[in-house]
């Protein structure tokens, strides 16, 4: 095989579903003898994350079924209100299945990708309602209302498309102006969500074969659902969807989303990959990737949230959704921070605090708010974070299944993140994750995380 085969065979591998859990893995295997670089790891602690995640299923569900899977969706019914549901019925006048679950798709697309840290200081007022929401479901309710007003068609008479020629020319101001965003409350990452929606017009560009219709309508997120009912499996009672086959419109066809800073191999720009220094080998050559580990979050979420509509509103089933992690972020990283599986070592704690009085205490945050440790989004720390996070979901789900006599088909790996972990819940005050409920406990003034990530606006 030729040097430039090998090099192509490398970008398709990390680009994978199955890199993310094999290299994160690999980082894993350092927690188990204790070598990793920048944590101490005690495991018996595990047992306290479990007890608290099956004491919230057990609380906020009657029976396992009764759980949905992790995805956007949730976010939208934050406050016990389903306003897509309330879309999907104004939309079935005049509008038959199949452009029900494109608009959806649009929709979901967009306010995934705008779904990065917002920070501890910003919060979004619901036009409809007059409340407040802040985190991923102010975020979503930002999108939402945003993609309501037609702000992301150039169609004036069909407002509730997402379309490559609009989203090029929305500027840093349309987002500020949708998002609330002003002095008094600031939202982290600005300027690279503008970005983000203008490089989602050139990845739909770019990319005809999964976005162009048959009618020659303009290019929409939404038109994937026609190339993977065109690659997909019918029968008399079922269509299914190989999850290979969406992942593939997800890490090639949004590619171009990616900024071209981050890491890339042979000027291919890979995403969400980072190199791990605690895999490097004294003895690596300099081309090695085997340092290299893949999260691909923000693709694996967005993968999470289509999965839905698709499966709700189309009928689609899709399969080997099993080869999906959980989602390597600072709510369930740092479900295992708070509980004490990881403690960060004293050299690396102190360079945090110090990062984060020079970040946050001199700009625009008081100084009324909980310190915590603060690394940008490339630290060597965040990546070795976020790896054993990865491998922590997959033991703490396998320790419940365990615990309440499940398979993985009866309760997925979506479910505990939606269930526990992670959980979007309808009413955050009333029911929390146990990432979240164990912040708002230790840190009651910005029920932030306990290792604060310096956003871009394109990663968390």
């Amino acid at each position: 095989m030729s040097s430039e085969n090998t090099v192509q065979e490398q970008i398709k591998y990390l680009k994978s579903l199955k890199a993310i859990r094999e290299r994160a893995k690999k980082v894993y295997e350092k927690a188990e003898a204790n070598a990793l670089n920048h944590f101490k790891v005690d495991f018996s602690k595990l047992e306290v994350v479990v007890s608290k995640v099956i004491f919230l299923i057990k609380r906020d569900y009657k029976q396992i079924s009764d759980i949905p899977p992790h995805g956007r969706w949730r976010h939208f019914e934050v406050g016990g209100k389903d306003r897509v549901q309330t879309l999907i019925e104004e939309w079935k006048i005049g509008c038959d299945t199949l452009e029900i679950t494109r608009r959806l798709l649009d929709l979901f697309v967009v306010s995934v990708l705008l779904d990065a840290g917002a920070g501890n200081a910003w919060t979004y007022k619901e036009p409809e309602t007059g409340n407040t929401y802040s985190r991923s479901e102010g975020l979503a309710l930002a999108s939402l209302y945003m993609f309501k007003s037609g702000a992301f068609s150039s169609s004036s008479s069909q407002p509730y498309q997402v379309d490559a020629h609009k989203l090029l020319n929305i500027s840093v101001e349309d987002v500020r102006l949708a998002f609330q965003v002003d002095e008094n409350n600031p939202l982290e990452g600005l300027e690279g969500r503008a970005n983000l929606l203008s490089r989602l017009g050139h990845a739909l560009e770019s990319h005809p074969e999964f976005f162009k219709s048959n009618d020659n309508s303009p290019l929409r997120p939404g038109n994937l659902l026609d190339y993977l009912l065109l690659n997909s499996t019918i029968n008399e009672t079922d269509t299914t969807v190989k999850i290979d086959t969406l992942w593939t419109i997800v890490i090639y066809g949004f590619s171009e989303v990616w900024p071209p800073t981050r890491t890339s191999l042979n000027g291919v720009s890979l995403g969400d990959v980072w190199p791990c220094e605690v895999l490097r080998l004294p003895s690596s050559s300099p081309d090695s990737t085997d340092h290299l580990v893949a999260f691909h979050k923000l693709s694996q979420w967005l993968t999470y949230s289509l999965v839905e509509p698709m499966k709700r509103i189309s009928g689609i089933t899709f399969e080997g959704i099993e080869q999906m992690t959980g989602l390597p972020e600072y709510r369930n990283g740092g479900l295992f921070v708070d509980t004490g599986v990881l403690t960060l070592k004293e050299p690396d704690f102190e360079r945090g605090i110090s990062y984060y009085k020079q970040n946050k205490l001199s700009s625009t945050v008081q100084s009324d708010v909980e310190i915590v440790p603060m690394f940008e989004v490339n630290d060597p720390l965040i990546i070795e974070w976020r790896a054993v996070t990865v491998v922590l979901l997959d033991v703490v789900a396998d320790k419940i299944r365990d615990a309440l006599g499940l398979s993985k088909v009866q309760f997925s790996l979506a479910q505990m993140l939606e269930a526990g972990t992670w959980k979007a819940c309808h009413d955050i005050l009333a029911k929390q994750d146990a990432g979240r409920e164990i912040a708002a406990t230790l840190r009651p003034i910005t029920r932030g995380p306990p290792i604060a990530v310096k956003s871009d606006g394109t990663v968390f």
